[in-house]
């Protein structure tokens, strides 16, 4: 009797089936408040976030943020209009100046904002217009190879990867040139969506460069694609110091002549003796870590080519460029399965304890990274930790060794035949070793924010717990960005992170010098976040999609029902706040509707106080569609208060006046008044005939389709 496997049948491995999708961390919540912390209002300007305050009137209980503003004023903003505030983020060498509520003063410096963006809108448009233009090259679709070759991958494909593949297989598929950012928190399977890219740009006869930071990334990379490429035939070289000179020479001529299909190298592959026959994919692996003369190259060879850039943490110059949507984003924020955060304390130096944490994760079979970022000292470093760890292995590594002392010593350890591995920060990019489970940075204080994010990334890449210590010397006297960085490594610790660091990152380091001086000021008077907006503004204006710009919907709702989280529903602040966050940014129903069951899968069944946000979410978007100021309907009298600009003309109000009859009244031509047929506050049916008015409203101006309006208790 034999017993075939279908690896041993077909040459792959079955893999799980495909679960139901996990829920994604919602981008547009990457920056959390906390009360001290100045914050933006689009329409009354900068002010301090002073919390959350319940207040409660005629019998109604409801949740407001409290944003203090100069000489003492305050404004209270319903949690429906959270949209309209945002963290201030801009110059961090000094605190904002506050605005005075009510005045011109805010809308004055939002028109000075308005005419500086005005020449970098032109540049952007200009140079996506080059875009736009430029003509590539149109990969075929997909093929039978391959689907074969995404078949053998060993692992389930998360939702985050699917979707991001679809977008870099469109865009391969398009005559466009494709400029595309891929972000994803570390281990979450960039390198296989880029593998797949490679496949299929060779496929189609063109070659595939891949540009690592770092000569160690570089080898693993080559590892990687030769294992995943084995069984077709396709040819692929490894360009670095690892190489010897004859090797390089070799590997040169067959790029020239069409003899290499895959090129993997650091910025060797820069150099002008590289030279390809057909380049028709680019893969540029964490970007944030080349220089400036690195990455002018980088725009040279780019060219007319498809351009794939990986990264965890994008810097924030690149992260702006792709939210003002200059460059493509994809984005991979579901976890694999079954991965756990790494658990991270921030201690000063104790090498008792340090001890204490590299013992037991030998106990538990597994090795440990130790960052030590000084070469001069480095193997004093060793001798001190081979007298306080006696029973360990421990090999030395830094950037400065030749390519022979170095790989043998990655190749020990990477076999399992040391326990731990001293080294600078060449372990930084994309090193990817399961069984090493345990971290150690020492001086981490001397280190970035993106780059101690980029470290404890090489831990935790299985299903074992991880630890991730970052010390600093004893008694020292910190600054006060080394202590903020220190504060945000150890505080965003949950799956998916990146995107936090990279704002954080930018909040500590102040957006005017990623955006150039001559803007520093206009940033600092409205923020990052207005700033990037104002922008939009001004490319659609240039674009003609838009009319000069409008002061953003703040439309008051009194409908006479509580609307807050209880304490006994959700009792933590911060995660209370996110919640109250996430509602507010819901723009569409099935969002809302997405919202509701994950509230429910957390903490159970909402109670009426809380569904009823939901509702005022849903009467809150379409009241401000028809930019009305105001709805209330505390009682049985609904009141809509149109603004100066009335949408309606004569035979939209007659049409209106006919269908409701002694119903409806107007009050001018500013306000029209609705006799509900229900009064109960808390009556469903009272507030689904509020739904159906506005709905009719809208239908009459031609903004909703007619069936929309046909049942008046259907979802919105």
């Amino acid at each position: 009797l034999i017993v075939l496997t279908e690896r041993e049948i077909l040459g792959r491995q079955a893999k799980a089936k495909r679960r139901a999708a996990a829920r994604e961390a919602d981008i547009n919540t990457f920056v959390e408040l906390a009360p001290g912390d100045y914050v933006v209002h689009v329409n009354h300007g900068v002010g301090r976030f002073a919390g959350i305050e319940r207040i409660t009137a005629d019998g109604v209980a409801a949740d407001y943020l409290k944003i203090e503003y100069a000489a003492g004023d305050k404004l209270f903003i319903p949690v429906e209009q959270m949209h309209l505030v945002q963290k201030y983020i801009g110059s961090d060498a000094a605190a904002p100046k506050l605005n005075r509520l009510g005045g011109a003063q805010w809308e004055n410096t939002k028109a000075k904002v308005r005419a500086s963006v005005k020449n970098m809108a032109d540049e952007l448009l200009r140079l996506y217009a080059m875009r736009e233009q430029a003509q590539g090259f149109a990969f075929s679709p997909d093929t039978p190879w391959q689907r074969e070759f995404e078949d053998a991958f060993e692992y389930e494909e998360t939702d985050g990867q699917l979707q991001a593949m679809a977008e870099i297989k469109r865009d391969m598929q398009s005559p466009r040139p494709m400029d595309r950012l891929l972000c994803g928190d570390v281990g979450y399977g960039k390198t296989e969506l880029a593998m797949r890219a490679a496949f299929k740009a060779v496929q189609d006869g063109k070659q595939v460069a891949m540009l690592s930071p770092t000569t160690l990334l570089a080898e693993q990379h080559y590892q990687n694609f030769c294992r995943r490429f084995a069984n077709y035939p396709v040819k692929i070289a490894l360009l670095s110091r690892f190489v010897s000179a004859r090797q390089q020479k070799e590997t040169l001529s067959g790029l020239a002549a069409g003899q290499v299909d895959i090129l993997i190298g650091t910025h060797r592959l820069l150099s002008d003796d590289v030279r390809f026959k057909a380049l028709g994919l680019l893969v540029v692996d964490e970007e944030q870590r080349f220089g400036v003369a690195h990455k002018e190259k980088i725009k040279k060879l780019k060219g007319a080519v498809d351009v794939l850039t990986l990264s965890a943490t994008p810097i924030p110059r690149t992260l702006h460029m792709s939210l003002v949507g200059m460059r493509d984003m994809s984005v991979i924020t579901t976890p694999p399965r079954d991965r756990l955060p790494v658990q991270t304390y921030v201690v000063e130096h104790q090498p008792r304890l340090l001890k204490n944490a590299i013992e037991r994760e030998l106990a538990r079979g597994g090795q440990v990274y130790y960052i030590y970022n000084s070469v001069k000292s480095i193997e004093e470093k060793q001798a001190e930790l081979a007298e306080l760890l006696p029973k360990a292995r421990i090999l030395a590594a830094h950037g400065k060794m030749t390519e022979r002392q170095l790989k043998p010593i990655m190749s020990d350890f990477l076999a399992g035949e040391a326990d731990v591995l001293l080294c600078t920060t060449i372990a930084e990019s994309g090193l990817d070793i399961p069984n090493v489970n345990t971290l150690v940075v020492e001086n981490a204080e001397n280190f970035g924010l993106a780059q101690l994010y980029q470290l404890r990334g090489r831990v935790g890449r299985s299903n074992r717990q991880a630890y991730a210590y970052f010390t600093y010397r004893p008694g020292k006297m910190l600054p006060e960005d080394a202590r903020r960085r220190l504060a945000a490594i150890r505080d965003f610790t949950q799956l998916g992170a990146g995107f936090k660091i990279a704002m954080r990152d930018l909040e500590i380091r102040g957006a005017g010098n990623i955006l150039g001086a001559e803007q520093h000021g206009h940033i600092a008077a409205v923020g990052f976040d207005l700033y990037c907006k104002l922008i939009n503004e001004a490319i659609e204006q240039d674009l003609g999609q838009e009319a000069p710009p409008k002061p953003a919907a703040e439309t008051k709702l009194d409908l006479g029902i509580d609307a807050f989280i209880p304490d006994s529903y959700v009792r933590e602040g911060a995660l209370k706040f996110q919640i109250y966050n996430k509602i507010a940014a819901c723009e569409q129903p099935e969002e809302a509707e997405r919202l509701l069951q994950e509230l429910t899968e957390r903490f159970g069944p909402p109670p009426r106080a809380v569904r009823n946000l939901f509702t005022i979410l849903t009467l809150r978007n379409l009241a401000e569609a028809l930019a009305a100021k105001a709805l209330t309907a505390p009682h049985q009298i609904l009141t809509l208060n149109l603004g100066p600009k009335n949408p309606f003309d004569g035979q939209a109000m007659l049409r209106l006046a006919n269908f409701y009859g002694k119903r409806l009244k107007f009050l001018g031509k500013k306000e029209l008044l609705l006799r509900l047929e229900l009064e109960n506050r808390e009556n469903d049916a009272r507030l689904a005939e509020i739904k159906a008015f506005l709905q009719n409203l809208l239908a009459h101006l031609g903004k909703t389709p007619a069936e929309d309006i046909a049942n008046p208790g259907q979802k919105v």
